[in-house]
């Protein structure tokens, strides 16, 4: 039986989870419009964007043979607490004989989780699948740790595409990595790649920082988002987005992180969970004003409810925190270039912005 899950991020921690655990694995290709065209079509037209896209998503790794998807739900308010039944059943009329494992928060349901867990270790002894869980979660937290750094460095680069190269040299080397020696050899081996980059000097008054917010899948997804962080980064902007699977992990399966913390700053504007991620979406835009960020992009999904939601309270929190916010409605029929103007002119302005309130500082 082959195994598949959604191409979410850095997919080779779940390729590698389940090579680790011995399952043949089906790595779906990266999302491209074949994939969007396949699940709109396949799709309620009122589905939300995420929705559309992981049905293409699945279609293509079933088509591909995958017999079992290992996937993640939702809880609350939000729709996407349905998408894995609705996903597997769609599937099966389609006439492809799939199953999917979805796991949701462990606080939701601990009980069909522990069976899931118990499905995916197989035949696998206790003590291996614990192994292979600290490896895996050392991948993710430490590729975690090295994309928030490159798109701090990208800006300043001064041979272009270096980061982007030496981030795809150490995604590389931890595809190879079976053992946590190995994983911690290659985490030191990537800081000294990134440490050898070459970069122009910038007073930290002249850097412009950016941070990006929005439903999960659209904000980590870059292939769906019009490679955001990176197009930041090409306009000379720091940025980093609201989300990271191994901070998802953290919160959700362990409890740690910055979570409750990030909640506690959203329930001025949305004082319940309302679903998807938006009390955590207002939350970060008010961290993101105390840290000095510059700005704030707002990636919203078409017809994702709690993401309307937080669009209607984003302007308050603007006003009172004095921090930009641009919202991007994405879904099947967004146009880069009409998105990319809106960007650009963005950022033009909070960069006259800045060089006013410092003109105003030395006069």
């Amino acid at each position: 039986m082959k195994y598949s899950f959604p191409y979410l991020g850095n997919v080779l921690v779940y390729k590698k989870l389940l090579e680790m655990l011995g399952y043949e694995v089906v790595v779906p290709p990266r999302p491209t419009q074949k994939t969007i065209d396949l699940g709109t079509k396949n799709s309620p037209e009122f589905a939300c964007f995420p929705y559309k896209m992981l049905m293409g998503n699945y279609i293509e790794a079933c088509e591909q043979g995958a017999g079992i998807i290992v996937t993640s739900g939702g809880h609350g308010p939000c729709r996407a607490g349905f998408y894995g039944e609705l996903h597997e059943r769609t599937l099966r009329h389609m006439g492809y004989d799939v199953e999917l494992i979805i796991f949701d928060s462990i606080k939701r349901d601990l009980r069909g989780d522990v069976s899931k867990f118990f499905r995916l270790k197989g035949k696998n002894s206790l003590r291996k699948v614990i192994s292979t869980g600290r490896v895996i979660l050392r991948m993710l937290k430490d590729l975690d740790e090295f994309d928030k750094k490159i798109h701090t460095m990208i800006p300043y680069e001064t041979v272009h595409g270096s980061c982007l190269k030496a981030f795809e040299e150490i995604r590389s080397s931890y595809d190879r990595c079976w053992t946590m020696k190995e994983t911690e050899t290659a985490y030191e081996e990537a800081k000294e790649l990134l440490a050898s980059i070459k970069l122009e000097e910038v007073d930290e008054r002249d850097k412009i920082r950016i941070g990006v917010v929005g439903e999960i899948f659209v904000v980590i997804e870059s292939s769906i988002n019009m490679d955001i962080e990176n197009t930041l980064c090409s306009l000379g902007c720091e940025a980093e987005r609201s989300q990271y699977i191994g901070e998802w992990v953290d919160h959700n399966f362990f409890g740690k992180g910055r979570e409750k913390e990030i909640l506690k700053m959203g329930e001025d504007y949305i004082k319940i969970i309302i679903g998807g991620h938006a009390k955590q979406n207002v939350g970060h835009i008010v961290d993101y004003s105390k840290r000095g960020f510059d700005g704030v992009v707002h990636l919203m999904p078409f017809a994702c409810l709690p993401e309307l939601v937080s669009q209607s309270v984003i302007p308050r929190i603007s006003e009172d925190y004095g921090i930009p916010v641009l919202t991007l409605a994405i879904d099947e029929q967004s146009g880069k270039a009409n998105s990319m103007t809106r960007i650009e002119a963005f950022v033009d302005l909070i960069k006259n912005s800045k060089r006013k309130k410092m003109a105003a500082k030395t006069a």
